[in-house]
């Protein structure tokens, strides 16, 4: 197979117009091209008009594919993925704990090879948590086990489902064929962009937790881990709570995937003195424009087009105090959620269905902070950090589930807000008119306000007085990182505990935290 390198497509392209400029590029006849297929996809968007699609096709020939290689440029020969599941050689089965990617994926790598493994989920399945969560955004009624951040399918079930990544493995491969072989939508496997959609990743979670359970994993919802007991440094049971009721559960292997928000779980590892240390994350708002305006900044003549769908954008800047400034997990065509999963503290996330068509565009605007903000020797002083400002965003929401908003003009001049503008906040049920400038550090504040003025000379509009910022976004990453073997991957004082994804600190996104959980199921097989 040849792939075909920095191919020029036009946004309105079909088969038929992919196979012509392949022939082109390899200068061949069509009769010669057997199949073709694309690859990779993004947009080039760099004259705003002159927009097509920049793409990677891999073409199957009928004729020689060395001789036609020795005459064509960007072109290389390939072998098509492939991943060989790892057979499991017996014995106790392994426990994975936390059904977001990383434990998702390493329990099904471990039923794949037929390991049993047993997946404990201290929240509920997608469809009950979905119907927690639609209370919760109705009439504030907050279950702290089932929310946002906690139940099948993790915190990035309730966010634009966005699959893009700057890791370099080949398994993210093996991620993206599991989730279009469970129902996403198959142009993930090609898209530079890739996103499911909140709507489309609940359906994916459940198909993948049903083929656990088909071959022969055990999934146990509402269920959270409390200790575990070892012996000579090794584990060799964990301690489980569910319905009031403590179990024990015996196994010498437990996939730690416990995600960015299981504070009492922290607490818990810290008590039983595990190695862990402190790490850096972000802090910020989210910020909100008109998707149409957004649209119209990133596209030009070209915005509307449905084969381009809504805007993306990604920046980062460096701020005058030396932080760094960044916009993350940006949902194009979506909408801002209360994220909150603590009684009294509040902290938003930005969520899109597929289709990416709400009136509102919206994105994380972070500030990094490092262990020396914390103000704490210890090595929870980042999520004690995370605490009190969500109960200072609560505070100033009103003490209820009304998050706290104000215009980004206003947030620039100092000034509380006193009436919506153009952009309606799209957080439900309520929002509160506020100065985030009275909660947050001041020299995040400072940072973030040099930020958007940054931002709004790359992206016009960005800086508009009407825009809005909600807040605060405090979950961008875990505040701790679990220490691991860089070898085995388990745990530096516990053998048999492995610390997996993004609460491990090992991390940053669905694709990444899946193929964190696949590496931690290898080396459970291994050993």
């Amino acid at each position: 197979m040849i792939r075909v390198n920095n191919v020029h497509i036009p946004l309105d392209y079909d088969d038929a117009a992919v196979r012509k400029r392949i022939c082109r590029e390899l200068r061949v006849d069509n009769s010669a091209v057997k199949s073709v297929s694309i690859f990779r996809r993004s947009v080039d968007a760099r004259k705003k008009d002159n927009i097509f699609f920049l793409c990677a096709v891999d073409v199957v020939l009928n004729i020689n594919e060395d001789n036609v290689l020795k005459k064509a440029k960007n072109a290389s020969k390939v072998q098509p993925y492939t991943y060989d599941v790892p057979k499991w050689k017996g014995g106790a089965s392994p426990l994975v704990v936390g059904m977001g990617p990383a434990g998702l994926f390493a329990a099904l790598i471990l039923a794949q090879s037929g390991a049993n493994p047993i997946v404990i989920e201290r929240g509920k399945d997608v469809d009950s948590r979905t119907a927690d969560v639609n209370k919760f955004w109705t009439d504030g009624t907050l279950n702290t086990s089932s929310n946002v951040q906690f139940g099948e399918g993790g915190a990035g079930t309730f966010s634009d489902g966005k699959l893009n990544t700057g890791t370099k493995d080949s398994r993210q491969r093996k991620v993206l064929l599991e989730f279009v072989g469970h129902g996403a939508p198959k142009e993930i496997l090609y898209d530079a962009k890739p996103h499911i959609g909140t709507d489309k990743l609940k359906l994916t979670v459940k198909k993948l937790r049903e083929e656990i359970i088909e071959l022969g994993g055990r999934v146990m919802f509402e269920t959270k881990l409390t200790g575990f007991h070892s012996a000579d440094g090794k584990i060799t049971a964990a301690v489980v709570e569910s319905n009031g009721k403590t179990d024990i559960i015996e196994t010498d292997s437990v996939i730690l995937a416990i995600g960015h928000s299981a504070r009492d779980t922290f607490e818990m590892l810290y008590e039983k003195k595990l190695p862990i240390e402190a790490k850096p994350f972000s802090v910020g708002a989210r910020i909100e424009h008109l998707r149409e305006e957004i649209d119209r900044s990133q596209y030009g003549r070209f915005a509307g087009n449905k084969a381009l769908g809504a805007a993306n954008y990604k920046m980062n800047v460096h701020t005058s105090n030396g932080r760094g400034a960044y916009t993350f997990c940006m949902c194009p065509g979506g909408k801002v959620v209360n994220a909150s999963s603590e009684q009294n503290r509040l902290c938003t996330n930005g969520m899109s269905e597929y289709a990416r068509d709400e009136r509102n565009s919206n994105a994380a605007l972070l500030v990094g902070v490092s262990p020396e903000d914390y103000r704490s020797d210890s090595p929870l002083g980042g999520m004690y950090f995370q605490r009190e400002l969500e109960e200072k965003a609560f505070a100033l929401g009103g003490g209820g589930f009304s998050a706290p908003v104000q215009k980004v003009g206003d947030f620039i001049n100092n000034k509380k807000s006193d009436n919506p503008g153009e952009v309606l906040p799209s957080i439900g049920p309520d929002f509160t008119l506020s100065d985030l400038n009275t909660i947050l550090p001041e020299e995040i504040s400072r940072s973030l306000k040099e930020a958007i003025i940054s931002m709004g000379r790359k992206l016009k509009g960005f800086d508009s007085p009407d825009a809005v910022l909600t807040g605060l976004e405090t979950r961008s990453s875990s505040p701790i990182r679990i220490l691991r073997n860089v070898d085995t991957l388990e745990s530096v004082g516990l053998k048999g505990l492995y610390p997996c994804g993004e609460g491990a600190g090992y991390a940053g996104g669905i694709i990444s935290a899946a193929v964190d959980g696949i590496k931690c199921a290898e080396k459970v097989i291994e050993k």
